[in-house]
Formats: structure tokens, sequence, C-alpha cells
């Protein structure tokens, strides 16, 4: 009977990861691409400090959607792991899906902190929102996340797992695992940006109430609106598919390390399903764009 109900357990994660799994990759690469198009070709967009993040971002999901999507939908939906045909390739794809991971989050974070300073009362602030800083800034976010990055591809390498008795992309070395799991993507990847992006958001969302009883030029006014609520829907969207997929990533680690097969089929079923939730708000977000 157990094993029964794993085995349908098993073939309902397979389905609802490569089902749901291609009509999000479809949406989001689509969706990112058009947002790209929008930024680019509008010259109030292209010099906005804001939707100069946003187009990194979305430049950036799109990488993360086919080193993170494609690769986890081919893997847990039609049993086909790219990374074990491969080393370099493991090396690779862990390495580059992380950095994705991480501009994706940096963005957003910078974007909405922009857009705080761009509707705040104080000049000030007000300074901090310009492009030359937002190409500073971006140039020195991908230099330090580089750096957070460099142990993945040199401690990443073929491991047997005990629990599915495979050969998996992973690193053997613990204090690795647990940087990767609990402070890149359990910290930096979900609870810091998700913290970040909901003060300054909820400080944006304010200064934007406010906006109509000063004196800013319309033009303006309506710019700083529609970014302000570009931002925030991707906040809302973020916040509540990041942390359940982020938190079953870690449970999962921790599951997989006390070797209950039981235990670990069900919090994968949970973590797939998380996966395919996570992912939805690259595709949700286009709507937020056009």
């Amino acid at each position: 009977m157990s094993s029964t109900t794993d085995s349908s357990i098993t073939f309902i994660g397979q389905q609802i990861t490569i089902y749901g799994g291609m009509i999000i990759l479809g949406l989001g690469v689509l969706g990112n691409l058009i947002n790209i198009i929008v930024f680019l070709s509008l010259k109030i967009f292209r010099q906005s400090s804001c939707a100069f993040y946003l187009t990194i971002m979305s430049f950036v999901n799109i990488g993360q959607l086919l080193s993170g999507l494609l690769t986890h939908m081919m893997s847990a939906g039609f049993q086909i792991d790219w990374t074990v045909m491969s080393l370099s390739f493991c090396k690779f794809q862990w390495t580059f899906f992380q950095l994705c991971t991480l501009m994706s989050y940096t963005c957003l974070c910078l974007a909405t902190i922009d857009q705080y300073c761009a509707t705040c009362t104080r000049l000030r602030f007000q300074q901090w929102s310009s492009i030359k800083i937002a190409h500073r800034l971006m140039t020195i976010s991908i230099i330090i996340c580089i750096l957070l990055l460099i142990p993945y591809p040199i401690l990443t390498n073929y491991v047997l797992s005990p629990v599915s008795n495979s050969i998996a992309c992973a690193t053997t070395n613990m204090i690795m695992a647990r940087y990767a799991n609990f402070f890149v993507a359990l910290s930096l990847s979900s609870f810091v940006p998700d913290f970040i992006t909901v003060v300054f958001g909820s400080m944006a969302y304010r200064n934007v109430q406010q906006i109509a009883y000063r004196t800013v030029p319309l033009v303006r006014r309506e710019l700083d609106k529609q970014l302000t609520t570009m931002v925030l829907v991707q906040v809302i969207i973020n916040l509540f598919t990041n942390v359940p997929c982020s938190t079953l990533n870690t449970l999962l680690f921790a599951v997989n390390t006390i070797k209950d097969p039981v235990v670990f089929q069900k919090v994968y079923f949970a973590f797939l399903v998380s996966v395919i939730f996570f992912y939805s708000y690259f595709a949700v977000s286009r709507n937020a764009y056009n």
C-alpha cells in the first residue's frame, strides 16, 4: 500500500513538473522578452534607473528559466539529467543558475529601493535615483555575486545520492553544502531580498499615495506611479512564491541528510509543486509590465 502511494505521488509530481513547467517556461520567456523590448524601445524607460534594473532582471530571468526550470523539468519530469552527462556542464549549470537567481533578486531589491528614493520628498534621496548610479551599482552587484559563487565550480562534483542511489550533481563538501543551502539559497535568495523589497516597497507605495499633493510634472508623476506598480506587483508575487520553495529546499536538504526514503518522497513531492509555483511568477509578472 505504501509503495503504491509513493508511486502515485511520484507520478503526480512528474506530471505537474512536465505540463506546468512547459506552460511557465513558454510564458516566462515570452513575457520577459516583451519586457525587454518595451523597456529598450521607449526613451522614457531608457532614461529611468528603475526601468534599467527591471530590464537587467528580465535578461537574468530568462537565463534562470532556461538554466533552472528547463533543467529541472527534464530531470524531475522526464528523468533526463543533463548535468550527469558532463562534469563541465554540471559545474556551469549550478553556478550560472545561482548567478541568475542572485542577480534577479538583487535587481528587484535595487528597483524597489530606487522607487522609494525617486518618490521620496527629500532631495538627497531623490539624487540616488540616477541612471549613472544604477550602472555603477549594477556593476558592483555583478562583481559581488560572482565572488560569492567562486566556490561553486570548484567544489561541485558527481556524488552518489543516498536516497535515489544514483549519480547527482552536487558537492561532497558539507561546509559548501551548508553555505549553498542556508546562506545563498535561504538567506541571500529568499528572506533577505523579501524583507528588503517588502519594507522599501511599502514605503514607496506610501510615497506614491502622497505624490498627487506635490508639485511634480505630470509625466514624471505617471511614470513613478507606473514603475512603482510594476515593482510592487513583482514584490507581492515573489513573496508568496519564493518563501515556500526556499523553505522546502532547505528542509529537503535536511531530510536528505537523515536518509529517510519515506519522508524524503513526501517532502520531495511538495518541493516539486513549490518549484513550479515559484517559477510561475516569471509568467505572471509579464501582465504587470504590459
